[in-house]
């Protein structure tokens, strides 16, 4: 077993850990909005801030963030590869450039929709609406053959790329191998964006959910169990949205 790579993901765990609880002190700030709901500091860029340091801020955030959260799952994923452990090193810099890019995204489509909450109080006062609906989408997502085709290709012996894996380079492995688990996870990870990405319970929660996912033998009921509670907190926002209203 390459025990030097299971050390390296072992202190890479511990460091991004560490300054995951530092951003979430020091970017836990929120905004109270029109419509009784809260934003996050992190998408509004501060005085004397440029957008390419509140931009790189964010990203250092969220792949340290994706680091402490996925981990625990993917590190028996890249061991199935069975490579040395330098390749093996290579193959999770792909996967995490993959969660890095997913950042990048969630962060342009965060900062346009703050914006556009702050410059419309009609649009302020529906966000909570909105946020229900996403949960509910999200949750109806874990039931889908898509969400169920992806994990089991994450459960699978050789890891995602099966049919490829003697022909790719460990790099763009690791590429496939983020590419079909961030598909399968994208339903937790919206949830978490909506119900708070700099809260700790609910960061360590979603973390919990994809490994139990990953491992425990009936996936499937994990799953739905998982989609089920996701729509209830989504129902439960619409109906605490409409009683406000």
């Amino acid at each position: 077993m390459p025990a030097t790579f299971i050390m390296i993901c072992f202190l890479a765990f511990v460091i991004s850990i560490t300054i995951t609880i530092y951003f979430c002190i020091s970017m836990g700030g929120e905004m109270q909005m029109p419509g009784g709901w809260t934003m996050s500091m992190m998408w509004i860029r501060m005085p004397g801030e440029t957008w390419f340091t509140s931009s790189l801020s964010f990203i250092l955030m969220w792949l340290t963030m994706m680091v402490a959260m996925m981990i625990p799952s993917a590190l028996p994923m890249f061991l199935k590869i069975k490579r040395q452990w330098y390749y093996l090193c290579y193959t999770a810099i792909g996967y995490f450039t993959i969660w890095l890019l997913a950042g990048i995204g969630f962060y342009i489509l965060g900062v346009m929709f703050a914006n556009a909450a702050m410059q419309s109080e009609f649009l302020s006062n529906a966000v909570p609406f909105f946020f229900g609906v996403i949960l509910v989408l999200a949750g109806t997502y874990q039931f889908t053959r898509l969400k169920i085709t992806n994990l089991l290709h994450c459960r699978s012996p050789f890891g995602c790329a099966i049919s490829t894996l003697q022909h790719e380079t460990s790099f763009r492995l690791g590429c496939k191998q983020g590419i079909v688990c961030f598909a399968c996870c994208s339903g937790l990870m919206t949830a978490q964006l909506i119900l708070g990405i700099m809260n700790p319970l609910i960061m360590a929660t979603v973390a919990i959910a994809i490994t139990l996912e990953k491992f425990l033998p009936r996936p499937i009921i994990t799953v739905r169990l998982v989609g089920i509670a996701a729509i209830i907190a989504g129902i439960t926002t619409i109906i605490h949205w409409a009683m406000l209203n």
